[in-house]
């Protein structure tokens, strides 16, 4: 929990960082520049989910020598497909700010974040697949070093390079980009190290075996089809909040990242739920399953509650901490009810995205989160007349879609492991 709820800090540091200019557009550039990297990475998400799922049924199953494989294929395909981003940051940039109808002048101030952070792409890819192994492992600890080092460097260099040197969103992109490198070189370092202590190595013969190749990719492909439908609907929010005005935008993208903190925080126990149920199906036991399922998603509910009062309770508070404009500060304070309203119902979600992710019953995720958007969508149309409260509701309508969705196929997971 507290490795992942400092990832989320970053998008808040630089919210907060841009927000001591008095002018709403840098918030607005930085949440769009940071949305459109949300999407284009985590469409990669693949790297830390299927990893992690991997990795944690490999090590069930006592099979050291493919514990240390997957890591290997996971490093492979960010570095390959990080390059692949680099080649391609122009059709990527040209469709991203088309689907994004900010004003002229946020989107010229993205477009300069957007130039330099491109650039971290490998490293962040990276770090997604060497936190997913080192979750997948059950070594959390080294998860936290890793986030902490990644995400206390971003910090400290958004901060010189904006408030000191006076380099705007350009200066928060350089600050992650800086920060990216920095962890993933950190984190291969200690993975070799990792590595050599368990007794695993690399066999090029492995690592190309056609059964776990098309084992990996049929996993790896469902989880990038299910976030690209989930990063849609995060990017259809902001597009149509910013339809509304810079003031709007700006308002949205604040209470956004209070929802990112409580998810993040959240997902700490998906993610021990994916470690968890990954080895009992490696290790075929029911009992392992089922219990994992019901300790996880019992504290996850508790600490759901308490993260949606803290937010009621804190969130006038840290809007004004996030931004001193007048005007963003009062539509924030408008629409926080709706913000604080979502780790309780995002909970389940998020378990049960844990669960399927351990399964690796992607299949499954992937067929629940396209169903999810579609409503998502539907729900929006509809609730269009209520304005910025009605996108707020159909934000909410997705989070019930996903729950349903996936609820209907749990039991079918469960009959799966032997008992």
């Amino acid at each position: 929990m507290i490795s992942n709820v400092s990832t989320p800090l970053i998008g808040v540091v630089d919210t907060a960082v841009v927000g001591q200019i008095p002018d709403a557009a840098y918030i607005g550039a930085a949440a769009i520049g940071g949305l459109i990297f949300t999407f284009v990475f985590w469409g990669f998400g693949f790297l830390r989910m299927g990893t992690t799922g991997l990795t944690a049924q490999a090590l069930g199953s006592g099979d050291v020598a493919e514990v240390a494989t997957v890591l290997c294929r996971s490093l492979l395909i960010a570095l390959a497909a990080g390059i692949l981003l680099i080649v391609l940051q122009w059709p990527i940039r040209e469709s991203a700010f088309a689907a994004v109808h900010a004003s002229t002048r946020v989107e010229g101030l993205a477009r300069g974040y957007f130039d330099i952070r491109i650039w971290a792409a490998p490293a962040t890819l990276a770090n997604y697949a060497l936190l997913g192994w080192f979750i997948g492992l059950g070594r959390t600890g080294i998860g936290l070093i890793l986030q902490l080092i990644l995400n206390l460097t971003n910090m400290a260099l958004d901060m010189l390079f904006v408030l000191g040197f006076g380099w705007d969103v350009r200066g928060v992109a350089l600050g992650t980009l800086m920060a990216e490198v920095c962890a993933a070189a950190v984190g291969i370092a200690i993975a070799m190290r990792h590595m050599r202590a368990m007794g695993g190595h690399w066999s090029t013969r492995r690592i190309f075996m056609p059964a776990q190749l098309k084992r990996s990719f049929s996993v790896n492909g469902d989880i990038m089809i299910r976030t690209l439908a989930l990063i849609a609907a995060f990017l259809w929010f902001a597009s149509q909040g910013a339809r509304q005005g810079d003031v709007a935008l700006a308002a949205n993208s604040i209470l956004l990242q209070f929802i990112s903190v409580g998810a993040y925080f959240l997902d700490g126990f998906a993610f021990a739920t994916e470690a968890l149920v990954g080895r009992a199906i490696g290790a075929a036991h029911r009992t392992g399953l089922t219990g994992a399922v019901k300790m996880t998603t019992a504290w996850a509910a508790g600490v759901a509650l308490l993260v949606s009062a803290a937010l009621l309770w804190l969130g006038p508070w840290l809007i004004d901490c996030l931004t001193v404009d007048l005007a963003a500060r009062a539509a924030a304070r408008t629409y926080l009810p709706w913000a604080a309203g979502a780790p309780l119902l995002g909970v389940w979600a998020f378990q049960l995205d844990g669960i399927f992710i351990g399964a690796t019953q992607t299949a499954d995720m992937r067929n629940a989160m396209l169903m999810s958007l579609g409503i998502f969508l539907a729900a929006w149309w509809l609730l269009r007349p209520l304005g910025n409260h009605g996108l707020w509701a159909a934000f909410y309508v997705h989070y019930l879609a996903r729950t349903a969705s996936l609820v209907r196929y749990y039991p079918k997971l469960v009959r799966a492991v032997p008992a």
